[in-house]
């Protein structure tokens, strides 16, 4: 990490302690006398999420002149924490109580912790994906994935009128078939394990003593495919936890956003407000 990351690091942290301990202090100075506190809380919040929603259309209109996609990111960071600690201070540091209210609450926890991951997610694993190199867009890779398919199977059986026997393609029908036939270990490419591979091309490598000299070189250009494979395997595990964890976090967010529109409804009709 660079002295200018951490700086920014830094910096983030301490503006949201700071505004984290200046909104408690007031909160806890003001509520004795302020009877409508969890009306002010309420529509603050209501502001935050408003502003937090925003986030998604500005990516919409990336063509026009506005403030940097990054600056956004960080912003929307920053009052996605502080919008969680203002809907403490709604809910009174308390449970909520009611069915509705508990399953606004349970939106609001879940958009806020999907938010989190997917803040953690898009820094780590865009970074895992240049080291890895040779990016490959998301739509294309059912292209890729199914031209090496066609590549090792042509290669393997090529490969039996010249060593007048079947045994590596025996192999790949039990072995290998299944790998390259769709994508593959999507749990240990997300936690960074390369023990799938290792196995493939430990079982490839056992074979290679009973092979004559034209299957052996057969059989590392395979092993060459199933390494371009498992990098491709990596690529579209890590772009689809990328793109998938949206679906969760947007789909969740407008969902509380209709509650609170309900919720402000049922509020102002059956209390009459703060008056």
């Amino acid at each position: 990490m660079t002295g200018r990351r951490i700086f920014k690091s830094i910096a983030y942290a301490a503006s949201l302690l700071a505004a984290a301990v200046a909104a408690v202090w007031e909160y806890r100075r003001a509520q004795p006398g302020h009877p409508h506190m969890a009306y002010l809380t309420g529509w603050l919040l209501l502001a935050l999420v408003l502003v937090l929603t925003a986030y998604n259309a500005r990516k919409k209109l990336a063509f026009l002149p506005l403030i940097s996609s990054q600056a956004w990111l960080r912003a929307h960071s920053w009052l996605g924490m502080f919008a969680g600690l203002v809907f403490l201070m709604h809910l009174r540091w308390r449970l909520p109580a009611g069915g509705f209210e508990g399953v606004l609450a349970a939106l609001f926890v879940g958009v806020t912790l999907s938010g989190i991951a997917g803040s953690w997610l898009s820094r780590v694993l865009p970074r895992r994906l240049t080291s890895a190199g040779g990016e490959v867009p998301y739509e294309r890779i059912p292209v890729v994935l199914r031209a090496l398919r066609e590549r090792a199977e042509a290669l393997v059986v090529a490969g039996i009128p010249a060593a007048g026997t079947a045994s590596l393609a025996d192999f790949y029908a039990a072995r290998l078939s299944g790998f390259f036939a769709g994508p593959a270990n999507l749990g240990p490419h997300l936690f960074g394990s390369s023990h799938a591979l290792n196995s493939l091309l430990a079982d490839l490598g056992g074979v290679e003593r009973y092979l004559n000299a034209d299957e052996k070189k057969t059989a590392l250009e395979l092993a060459d495919l199933v390494r371009e494979k498992d990098a491709l395997d990596l690529h579209r595990s890590m772009q689809l936890v990328l793109k998938g964890w949206l679906f969760v976090h947007i789909p969740l967010t407008y969902g509380m956003l209709v509650f609170i529109a309900v919720h402000v409804v049922l509020v102002y009709s059956f209390s009459g407000g703060a008056r």
